[in-house]
């Protein structure tokens, strides 16, 4: 397979990015950053040369020998820079979330429809070894059919936050819970319903919630529940747990164990078997590998636009629900 060209934009979060692509063999096209010093750094850092580095992404739509754009820039840009690339015929690899709004999410479910170009959204919680291994366990069936299912962000913004991170349409639940809430989906469904509440008491910085808590339902049978809190005072985790009606599976994306519990034929659960995983809660390279197969092999994009769309979309409802203190079935309709 011929190796990817890549172009990274922003190099805050872009560090990681070149990091995956290299760890696949991917070649680096072109860096671009507006801030010099960024660019400079991750230029040398990484043996880039001068002449691979841009300040204007505008510079590279036009590149012959740029496949794929990786856009790691702050959330608010994600649809102009995104939208210009695929139109500029390359494929794209977005960081999440995908938008901030609505209006924005489906403006770049249509750019990658009309240019027939991929477009994946960097869900990456959906390679963490961890929620990979809770994902085979269910499809196996060893919990049987799932019937309550939980995850947490619990990320203490205190010191990070600035100005893209303060602005009112990045409430916490979208910025960061975007991982918690795409965790769910992906392993029980789109929810149907949510009902949220939320509460503000530890950043002053932000004008929305740092804190809530949404109710899920996914159908007649199956219910789950998303924490968000920007501001706690603990280490950063994203603990998972899911219920089945033939055991229970304990998680998270930092610890090197997980824990399962299954059920004997008298219905009582059985000593926990502790079960050994990788710890690499950002695995950029599996993230990238995966993209590069769905461009270079035309395979299917697991992150799709529209999959990062609907995540959005559930994020929104949980917001509205705790702004109105009523139940919202999210939108799919993109």
């Amino acid at each position: 397979m011929k190796p990817i060209r890549v172009a990274v934009v922003g190099l805050r979060f872009g560090m990681a990015h070149i990091e995956g692509a290299l760890g696949c063999g991917a070649e680096i096209a072109a860096i671009c950053d507006c801030n010099e010093d960024n660019l400079r750094f991750a230029g040398e850092r990484y043996s880039i040369p001068e002449e691979k580095r841009f300040a204007d992404y505008r510079a590279l739509l036009s590149r012959g020998d740029i496949d794929a754009a990786v856009i790691a820039v702050p959330d608010q840009w994600h649809r102009e820079l995104t939208c210009a690339f695929l139109r500029a015929g390359k494929h794209v690899l977005c960081e999440k979330p995908m938008a901030l709004t609505r209006e924005d999410t489906m403006a770049m479910v249509r750019a990658a429809d009309e240019t027939g170009r991929k477009l994946m959204v960097g869900q990456i919680c959906r390679f963490t070894p961890a929620f990979e291994k809770a994902k085979a366990l269910v499809e196996s069936g060893v919990l049987g059919e799932l019937y309550f299912l939980e995850s947490e962000y619990a990320h203490d913004y205190m010191k990070i936050v600035d100005n893209w991170r303060a602005d009112p349409l990045r409430h916490g639940v979208i910025g960061g819970g975007c991982h918690a809430v795409d965790l769910l989906r992906w392993l029980g469904g789109d929810p149907v319903e949510v009902f949220a509440y939320g509460t503000k008491r530890l950043l002053p910085q932000v004008p929305y919630d740092d804190a809530t808590v949404a109710v899920l339902k996914f159908g007649e049978n199956t219910m789950g529940k998303v924490f968000v809190s920007t501001g706690c005072k603990r280490d950063y985790t994203m603990r998972t747990v899911l219920y089945g009606t033939k055991g229970t599976l304990i998680c998270d994306n930092t610890s090197p164990t997980m824990t399962l519990f299954t059920a004997g034929e008298d219905g009582m659960a059985h000593a926990p078997e502790i079960i050994g995983v990788e710890v690499n809660n950002h695995n950029a390279v599996r993230e990238f590998e995966a993209f590069a197969e769905a461009v270079a092999g035309d395979a299917p994009v697991l992150t799709d636009a529209r999959e990062g769309a609907k995540t959005v979309a559930v994020c929104h409802a949980i917001i509205e629900s705790a702004r109105t203190g009523k139940p919202v079935r999210p939108d799919y309709a993109f």
